[in-house]
C-alpha cells in the first residue's frame, strides 16, 4: 500500500484506503479502527499524494513533507498534533525550513503530524516507501545508452 491509496474524507476522522469503486462512490476501510464505509461521489475527498505544502518558493508534495519528517525521526513517531502551536511551527520549521508561513496555517500542520503518525506504525512513511522509484521505461533508455 502507497500514499496513492490512501484518503482524507472531509468530517471524518483519521485516514482511510481506497478499497474499490463503485458506481455510487468507493469503499473505505479506516486506519484507525479498520471499519469499511461508503462514500458518495459528492464527499470532500482528498488523495494523499496530491496533497502539498507551500513554501516560498514552490509546493513541497506531502510525500516529500513525510519522508522529511521520517529522517528527521529516524522512521518513529513524530510529536503530537495537540502540542501547542509554537513547539508545532518550530517542529515544522526543522522539517520544512521554507514553508510559507502566511499560507500554512497551524491547523495544516496538526494535520500533517497527526497524518504521519497514523500512517508510521503500518510501516508506509518509512524513508524507502517515499522514495519515488523510477519508471521501468527510463531505466530501460539509459541502460542501452
Amino acid at each position: 500500500m502507497s500514499l496513492q491509496k490512501i484518503l482524507a474524507i472531509s468530517g471524518k476522522p483519521g485516514l482511510y484506503e481506497l478499497k474499490v469503486q463503485t458506481r455510487t462512490g468507493f469503499v473505505a476501510e479506516s486506519l484507525l479502527d479498520g471499519k469499511k464505509i461508503t462514500v458518495g461521489l459528492r464527499a470532500n475527498v482528498s488523495l494523499l499524494s496530491e496533497i502539498a505544502v507551500y513554501t516560498y518558493n514552490e509546493e513541497v508534495r506531502l510525500a516529500e513533507v513525510l519522508k522529511a519528517i521520517a529522517e528527521k525521526e529516524n522512521e518513529g513517531p513524530a510529536i503530537s498534533h495537540k502540542e501547542d502551536d509554537a513547539k508545532l511551527k518550530a517542529y515544522f520549521r526543522e522539517v520544512l525550513p521554507e514553508f510559507d508561513e502566511d499560507r500554512v496555517y497551524t491547523s495544516d500542520i496538526k494535520k500533517v503530524l497527526n497524518w504521519y503518525n497514523l500512517l508510521q506504525p503500518k510501516g508506509l512513511v518509512t524513508i524507502e516507501a517515499l522514495t519515488e522509484k523510477e519508471p521501468e521505461t527510463e531505466k530501460q533508455e539509459e541502460a542501452s545508452e
